[in-house]
């Protein structure tokens, strides 16, 4: 595709859950795909309501073709069924999240795939073709990916009109089981939709959470016959947030290496790291880390035993990570992981069998202590130091960081086979 100036979201006629329908808007709705914790997380969704999100995003099937149907076929009975039923008119939706002093609005609409928007993640193609055969089948995007962009404050921005818009009521308020509450309205005004693509006509956006899904979005597109710029398959839904206004939280993906024990890992370092044992639980372990100057990781091969590793060997991180990156690059915590220790050190294959990628550390703990390998546990790398290498048109490596919060899945659903 070409490339645009600047972004433009077009409205749409979103696809909701009827109240009336449903048990509850909370018990229907999901965190995304890939933060869903497989399998347990996905059978608490499914029995939470039987026409829970979860079904659409995560189908069950014996093999991935099955898999598509299902969604598709379940995607349909519940428009037949007026459980999902479709707005009147296309709109542009505002989305609130807040939970305790966090705060996050933004805009969800479709983004046109030809515009500015910067990559600081790879992705793997295998789940790619996945998530794009899924789309396909449905003719739909189930969840907004997370796009982050700087804008001015004024008082005919996209900003100004989200906060006019807050102030009426909103089509549906819900809280979820994270203690977030979310709200949706409803932008139909064409003063406030000229308002809005004016301003971000001048704008570029950075993925903040969704790499996988936006790249599925091009690739539907592209293997589309006969696609038009004017074609909904030339946009992808997305949650589009002014961090300018509101400040994205950033938290890091910690790793999981299911067939490494701890005891292993600490002897095949061999002097490449100096490794020290930490008292206390795991509050006190990662505090330490958020402390310790340069690059470090803590390893966890159970509830009790932390390690912390520092002070990597200069002449093995220079003969370890690639020169041909700029040094910010070089010096991140997830280049060094991957480059220095998972490749040199420890030689772990990079495949899904060998290394799991978790948001929580608990979580990452207690899976590393089932299955006796260890957790290395990550920290957060800033946004400017995420948007500052996405402009040099460097990508990070994959898993480098979780923004958030995250949207829900489930609240507006955007289809690809009708008039929008």
């Amino acid at each position: 595709m070409t490339s645009a100036e600047g972004l433009r979201l077009l409205p749409f006629r979103g696809l909701r859950y009827a109240p009336e329908r449903v048990g509850s808007l909370t018990a229907v709705t999901s965190p995304p795909y890939d933060v869903v914790v497989r399998p347990e997380g996905v059978r608490h969704l499914e029995t939470a309501d039987p026409y829970n999100i979860v079904r659409l995003i995560l189908p069950h099937a014996a093999d991935p073709a099955t898999r598509h149907r299902k969604a598709a076929d379940t995607l349909r009975d519940w428009r037949a069924e007026g459980v999902l039923t479709q707005d009147a008119e296309p709109a542009l939706y505002v989305y609130e999240q807040r939970a305790g002093a966090v705060l996050q609005r933004g805009l969800i609409g479709a983004l046109c795939l030809d515009g500015p928007v910067l990559p600081h993640e790879d992705v793997i193609p295998e789940v790619v073709e996945d998530r794009a055969a899924l789309m396909r089948a449905a003719a739909a995007n189930f969840e907004p990916l997370l796009l982050s962009y700087r804008g001015r404050n004024g008082a005919n921005g996209a900003t100004a009109v989200i906060e006019r818009t807050v102030a009426g009521p909103p089509l549906l308020a819900t809280t979820t089981e994270d203690g977030f509450t979310h709200r949706l309205w409803a932008v139909t005004d064409p003063g406030d939709l000229a308002a809005v693509d004016h301003d971000l006509s001048r704008r570029q956006a950075l993925i903040a959470d969704g790499h996988h899904r936006w790249a599925t979005y091009r690739r539907l597109y592209e293997q589309r016959p006969g696609a038009t710029a004017d074609s909904p398959w030339a946009s992808g839904l997305v949650l589009l947030v002014d961090t300018a206004r509101y400040p994205l939280q950033v938290r890091a993906i910690h790793r999981v290496l299911p067939h490494l024990p701890t005891a292993k890992a600490l002897t095949d370092l061999a002097g490449a790291f100096r490794a020290r044992t930490l008292r206390g639980g795991l509050s006190a372990a990662l505090r330490t880390l958020d402390e310790t100057p340069g690059t470090a990781f803590v390893l966890a091969g159970g509830r009790e035993t932390f390690h912390l590793l520092d002070r990597p060997d200069p002449g093995l991180l220079d003969r370890a990570i690639r020169r041909d990156r700029p040094e910010e690059w070089r010096r991140l915590d997830a280049t060094v992981l991957h480059s220095v220790l998972l490749d040199e050190v420890w030689r772990i294959p990079d495949h899904p069998s060998d290394i799991s990628y978790l948001h929580h550390a608990e979580a990452a703990v207690e899976q590393a202590a089932r299955h006796g390998g260890t957790a290395v546990l990550m920290r957060a790398t800033s946004e400017e130091t995420v948007r500052q290498l996405a402009e040099m048109g460097v990508t990070m490596p994959r898993k480098s960081t979780s923004f958030g919060p995250k949207p829900a899945t489930g609240l507006v659903l955007r289809t690809l086979d009708d008039d929008n």
